[in-house]
């Protein structure tokens, strides 16, 4: 049983670390970029992450980036547009 119990764990594991391997995340990727620039403070834009995980912004945008807009983007064009580069923050 706890073999059992075990390879459950470790196949769970690996869902949870591989969905980002596949595809560009645009959606994601987006959202992530347009948090980036809402304030030029950064503790601000911490506080906006963190509550868009608590609603949960960013595991829906996730799911949706990888179960459907990277599927459409791998049989067709991707209906989300390329977010370009990620605008870092300020403190370094």
């Amino acid at each position: 049983m706890k073999i059992k119990t075990a390879l459950v764990a470790a196949a769970l594991a690996l869902v949870l670390w591989t969905p980002s391997c596949l595809g560009p995340d645009r959606a994601y990727n987006s959202i992530k970029n347009w948090n980036a620039k809402v304030s030029d403070q950064d503790w601000l834009n911490e506080v906006i992450f963190i509550g868009l995980w608590i609603i949960p912004v960013y595991p829906i945008v996730t799911l949706a980036d990888v179960v459907v807009f990277n599927t459409i983007g791998y049989w067709g064009e991707n209906p989300i547009n390329d977010p370009g580069p990620f605008p870092g923050f300020h403190k370094k």
